[in-house]
């Protein structure tokens, strides 16, 4: 299998097997901690072909600079078949985030995880707004 995209962004939708991404960022500058970010989406197509037939395990983290995950657990399964006469399978898998909550400012990774196996790591800093003079 083949990571096509994995960003983090401010939206996401999958129109007729197309990866539409709107606002894809890497930082968020806060004026306080902790903060909560309300609303993003982790948005990620993948191809498959004939050898990743069968199912397979996603997890998907956030990890803080202590190593814990802060995000609720998002395991889905993924079953893998591809059609009749076609050489690789696209899929766009779109992960809608409420809420998240950053107690301290720093470096994150969004761990994108299939079968046990980090398959891409989204980098997000979360900067502390210095104070106008």
């Amino acid at each position: 299998m083949d990571i096509q995209a994995a960003v983090l962004c401010d939206s996401a939708t999958d129109y007729r097997g197309k990866l539409c991404i709107l606002g894809t960022f890497d930082t968020i500058v806060t004026s306080s901690l902790p903060s909560t970010h309300p609303h993003c989406s982790i948005a990620i197509r993948i191809v498959f072909r004939d050898a990743d037939e069968g199912d397979h395990k996603l997890k998907l983290r956030l990890i803080n600079e202590d190593g814990k995950n802060i995000l609720p657990n998002i395991e889905p399964e993924l079953h893998v078949k591809l059609p009749e006469n076609v050489f690789f399978y696209s899929r766009n898998l779109i992960f809608n985030l409420q809420q998240i909550r950053f107690e301290q400012a720093g470096l994150y990774s969004i761990d994108i995880i299939i079968d046990e196996q980090i398959v891409s790591r989204i980098p997000l800093q979360v900067v502390l707004a210095r104070k106008g003079k």
